[in-house]
Formats: structure tokens, C-alpha cells, sequence
């Protein structure tokens, strides 16, 4: 097996509309282009032999790495530190715009701090996943590697002294190895750019400072947006920065990850492709980014899910569980045989077999979305209100059915209680909605059939013997998606039924405050093995305390959730029982949540603090 960084050990930079992960030790190891779900260019993360890499890193010489974000930025600096110098790689792309483009930029320069220091660059592409062999062609300003299905240029920078020098450089089959001493004050570095036609060039300095001062600047202008002056700033504004990376300009749709097949377990078969936008995570965002005053990037969320509302309304369907950031649905999922995994978890999987799964809570989550944007002003059209109507309408009539849950279970279908619960979530804010707006709709119906699956989750999703609310109907077991049942208004936070509840999740779901979605031993999955801890259920847990009016034992749960985020303030979809992240990474549903929580947090605490003066 091979050498693979942890998880966390890694920043991500992007330009909105695909993204790259960056090791501590200088090397991208994950880049796919030109879209989050495009096939891969560097993937050593997922076979550190075969995948693909791009390294600058010292040659030879003992040092230590640090690791850290320009503030207020994506703008990734990584410092390596010996007893002869300090150097610095600063990793950014610059920022392409809302027009789909084939044309993406990864900028590296190195900076010799103080001291000397000998480099080592290795540029081995591995283009379509490592499945399409390429060539390597010299110009005389740089280097062109072409694939069947993909091409980039390799432009050096040239300052005072580039970092490879046309002596220093050779190409090993199809890949470049390099090697330069840098002295105090000298700089280099190389562009990389993704364009199939393009000449290779010398970059000029200036030209490099003109494209990060300009990336820094929009990002500081985007973080300045916010209004979020509460505690735990600075987390919040990393998890947002992360956010928006994760979002593609050209639709806004946001992705649950940019990686694919990290695994729930080292060694197991849990490894998916999350590179999609699931309705679920994105339409949990919406209240994150409204809370935080980023209007802007929930219209058009809202106008890409309108869209999806529309198509699923007008044929009379259900909303599909994830689409491709263009809205396209076909998401064939596929091993790829040839790589290994990370650290040897194989399978790897691209595309997403669940995505034609019935997942009756995803109309709760788009409708809650809907909802809270109306209250911002962000209203929807008469055509997607029509459409939004008979998407309702079909919901009267199939809420009752067997599903596949918010965990995407490839078991055998069942009554969800979850989903449930989100389909009178559904119904509820549809109900309000064409109230608040006047718009037609057939309310009594709406009603009557929220009040039924009211009644419904109370008899039959209540376990009277256990004295709680269960995973499924007819089942005994439970499951961490209960924990949103106070906060999207289906029961108070004080009801002792759901107080009852919550002492049974703390005991069987809880370890040292991070929380399990469910106990796979009870609750069959469909799969092997088990998996960590998992980060979103955690952050739902803190404010599910916070609401039962145990707001010191949210507060220290919450900041012992931040000692598990990485050294950037990153995290991966879940925690192991070893402390480490694993999963897809950075994970939307972990940042999201981490947003909510601190907002919804913050308020109590503020509300105790006025009250203690009051008194």
C-alpha cells in the first residue's frame, strides 16, 4: 500500500466552478476540470501510484510544514521551515465568473522567506481518472501535456529567478521533473491552465500579482457581505468561504463535496461519489446563507431549483434526490477497477447509483427553502408556483409510501419517520406560503393531509414500548435525522415525548459528544461494515440541546466539534473513532450545519445573557 496524507491534511481552492485539493507537503493531489464532476486530472488521493500530482516541495532537506488560509480568502499559503530558510508555495485559482467555461487556472509561486532552500516540482497528470494516456510536448516557453479527453499548459512565471530554469527541467514518460535552489527574495512559479488550444507562455510577474490581488480582493468583498457578528466569527466565515467554493456560478447550485469515494471507512466499501447537488443539502444551505445576509447566492439557488421544481411538477414526478450542477439528472454510477482507493478502500466509484432513489424528505427541505427565501422577498414566479402546486399535489397522494430515507439505505424500502416528518414539513410551508401570498392552491386538501401524517408520526413513528420516536415505523431503533424534528417545528423543543427522545439518542448515539446517524447493527443498510461519527447529526444534536433549554452542554459540545475541525478549519464528511476525518471532504452538510448551529446558538445565548441582566 502507498504513502496517502490523511484526510485532513489538506486545503481546497477553487474558482466556482471546479476545485483542488493541496497537501500540507505542497502536492495537489485532486483536481478535476472543467467542472467539480468532470473527470479527474491529478487523483493521486485516490491511488497515490497511479492517480496523478502536482508537487513543489523542498528536495532532501528536514523541515516542517505550516499550513494556513491569506484571511479572509481560499488563498492557500503552505510554509515550509528549515534550519537553512522558510519558504512559502501560495496555491489560489482565480475566480473564472458565471459563464461556464473549459478555461481554469491553478496558480503556484514559491517564495524564498529567508535562507535557501532546494525545491523539487513534479508534474504527472493523469488525465480522465487515470484511464487516458498523454504526451508531453516543449515549447519554447513552457510545456503542453494533451490527452484524448484533456489538455492544460504549463506556463512558468518569470521573476528574478523562475523556479525552473530550462536547464533544471526534463520530461520522464510524459511527466516534468524539476529541480532549483531559491536564495532570499527570489520567487517563481508556474501557471496552470486548462485549455486544449492554447500556446504556453512565460508569465509575467505582474500579471501573477494582478490575478491574486484580484482574487484576494473578491473574495474579501464577498466575506464583508456578511452580517453575522457573533461569536465563533471566524469558523463561521471559513465554513461560508468553503460554501460558496463549493458552489458552480453558472446555475448556483452547490455540490455536497468536491471529492469522490473518500471512504466512511478505511478499508470498507462505503466510498460514493458526492461531486453532485443534492436538493437536500443545498435547500439546508439556504437557510445558512440567508442567516448570514447572502441573498444574492440564494436567488440563484432558488432559480436553479425552480427549474428542478418545474420539471419534476409539469410531468406529474417527484423531485430527484441530486442532479449534476446543470441541472442534468444522468449520474450512472461506475467502478473504476484500475485504482486502488484511498489507502486501499475500493471500491472507487464515480456517479451516484442513488440517485433515482425516492426520498420522500426532500420535498420538506425544497419546500422549507422556498419558504424561508419567500420571507426574504425571494418570491417564485406564477409558473413555478403552478408547478410547485401539482408538485404538492402528487405529495398528497404518495407521501404513505416506503422509501429509501435521508441515509439513502440501498436496503429494502421502508416508512421513514424522517420522512415524514419532512413531508408535513412540505405540506406546512406550502400551506403558509399560499396563505402569505394569496396564491391559488388547494389548501384544505393540504391540510388535511398535513394533519394526517401529523397523527400518523405520532402513532406509529412514537414507540410506545421504548417511550420514543424511532428510525421507522414498526422498528425500535434510532436515528440522529430525528434530531431536526424541534427546529423545522414538528414538535416543541420541550415536549417531553421529544425530551424522552433526546435522553435515548444521547445514550445509545452519542460518544464523547459526537453523534452516529444510526447503529448499522440494528438497523441494516444494505451494506458492510460500519462508519464514524457523523459531523452534521453532531451539529444538530448541539442545537437540539440548546433548545431543551441545555444551553452549557450545547456551548461545550459545539466548541469540542471545533477541535475536530483540520488545521484550516475544514470538515470531511465524518470522524473516525481514532479522532481523524474521513469521508468526502470538505462536506457542505458539515459546514451548513456548523453555520445553523452558530446562529441559532448565538441567539440563545444572547437571549440568557439579556435575561440574566434583566434580572
Amino acid at each position: 500500500m502507498h504513502t496517502y496524507p490523511a484526510i485532513e491534511d489538506h486545503g481546497l481552492i477553487g474558482d466556482l466552478q471546479t476545485a483542488a485539493l493541496v497537501t500540507c507537503d505542497g502536492t495537489i493531489d485532486w483536481f478535476c476540470a472543467p467542472r467539480f464532476d468532470s473527470p479527474s486530472i491529478f487523483a493521486g488521493l485516490l491511488d497515490a501510484e497511479r492517480g496523478g500530482y502536482f508537487r513543489i516541495a523542498p528536495d532532501d532537506v528536514p523541515h516542517v510544514t505550516k499550513q494556513l488560509y491569506l484571511p479572509g480568502t481560499p488563498i492557500l499559503i503552505t510554509r515550509f521551515i528549515s534550519a537553512d530558510g522558510v519558504a512559502e508555495v501560495v496555491d489560489f485559482m482565480p475566480v473564472t465568473g458565471e459563464r461556464a467555461t473549459d478555461v481554469h487556472r491553478l496558480v503556484r509561486m514559491v517564495t524564498m522567506v529567508r535562507g535557501s532552500m532546494r525545491f523539487r516540482l513534479e508534474c504527472r497528470p493523469r488525465f480522465d481518472y487515470a484511464r487516458d494516456p498523454h504526451e508531453v510536448e516543449q515549447h519554447r516557453n513552457g510545456y503542453v501535456f494533451r490527452g484524448r479527453t484533456a489538455a492544460f499548459t504549463f506556463n512558468p512565471v518569470a521573476p528574478v529567478r523562475r523556479l525552473i530554469d530550462s536547464g533544471d527541467i526534463q520530461v520522464r514518460d510524459g511527466d516534468l521533473i524539476g529541480y532549483a535552489t531559491l536564495n532570499e527574495g527570489d520567487t517563481g512559479g508556474v501557471v496552470l491552465e486548462t485549455a486544449a488550444g492554447a500556446e504556453p507562455r512565460i508569465v509575467p510577474p505582474e500579471e501573477v500579482q494582478g490575478m491574486f490581488e484580484w482574487t484576494r480582493d473578491y473574495w474579501r468583498r464577498w466575506v464583508d457581505r456578511s452580517r453575522y457578528t457573533g461569536r465563533w466569527r471566524e469558523m463561521v466565515e471559513r465554513s461560508a468561504i468553503t460554501l460558496k467554493l463549493m458552489t458552480y456560478a453558472p446555475t448556483g447550485a452547490m455540490i455536497a463535496a468536491p471529492t469522490a469515494s473518500l471512504p466512511e471507512l478505511i478499508g470498507g466499501t462505503r466510498n460514493w461519489d458526492y461531486r453532485y447537488t443534492w436538493i437536500r443539502d443545498t435547500s439546508f444551505s439556504v437557510h445558512a446563507l440567508l442567516g448570514l445576509g447572502f441573498t444574492e447566492e440564494v436567488s440563484r439557488y432558488m432559480e436553479w431549483l425552480d427549474e428542478r421544481v418545474r420539471e419534476a411538477g409539469d410531468h406529474q414526478d417527484p423531485l430527484k434526490i441530486m442532479y449534476r450542477v446543470d441541472g442534468s439528472s444522468d449520474l450512472h454510477e461506475e467502478i473504476l477497477d484500475h485504482l486502488e482507493g484511498y489507502r486501499g478502500s475500493g471500491p472507487v466509484r464515480i456517479g451516484n447509483g442513488a440517485a433515482d432513489q425516492l426520498q420522500l424528505d426532500i420535498h420538506g427541505e425544497a419546500l422549507y427553502a422556498m419558504h424561508l427565501a419567500d420571507e426574504q422577498g425571494i418570491r417564485v414566479s406564477h409558473q413555478v408556483w403552478r408547478s410547485t402546486v401539482r408538485l404538492v399535489d402528487w405529495l398528497c397522494e404518495h407521501w404513505d409510501r416506503p422509501d429509501a430515507g435521508i441515509w439513502e439505505s440501498r436496503h429494502h424500502p421502508r416508512n421513514y419517520t424522517f420522512g415524514r416528518v419532512m413531508s408535513w414539513v412540505a405540506l406546512d410551508r406550502a400551506i403558509r406560503l399560499a396563505d402569505r401570498t394569496g396564491r391559488p392552491g388547494d389548501v384544505a386538501r393540504w391540510t388535511d393531509q398535513r394533519n394526517q401524517i401529523y397523527n400518523q408520526v405520532m402513532a406509529r413513528g412514537y414507540h410506545r414500548g421504548r417511550g420514543t420516536f424511532v428510525q421507522a415505523y414498526g422498528e425500535n431503533v434510532l436515528d440522529a435525522a430525528l434530531l431536526a424534528m424541534p427546529a423545522v417545528g414538528f414538535i416543541t423543543p420541550t415536549d417531553p415525548l421529544w425530551l424522552d427522545t433526546l435522553d435515548a439518542i444521547e445514550r445509545e448515539l452519542v460518544s464523547d459528544s459526537l453523534v452516529h446517524r444510526y447503529d448499522p447493527v440494528h438497523s441494516p443498510d444494505g451494506l458492510p461494515g460500519h462508519e464514524g461519527t457523523f459531523n452534521m447529526c453532531t451539529f444538530w444534536y448541539v442545537e437540539a440541546l440548546a433548545r431543551s433549554g441545555r444551553l452549557d452542554d450545547a456551548r461545550l459540545t459545539f466548541e469540542k466539534m471545533f477541535t475536530f475541525s483540520n488545521h484550516l478549519g475544514l470538515y470531511a464528511e465524518e470522524i473516525a473513532a481514532t479522532g481523524e476525518q474521513i469521508g468526502n471532504y470538505p462536506q457542505a452538510f458539515s459546514h451548513l450545519a456548523l453555520i445553523n448551529t452558530a446562529l441559532a446558538l448565538n441567539d440563545m445565548l444572547d437571549a440568557e445573557a439579556d435575561a440574566r441582566r434583566r434580572r
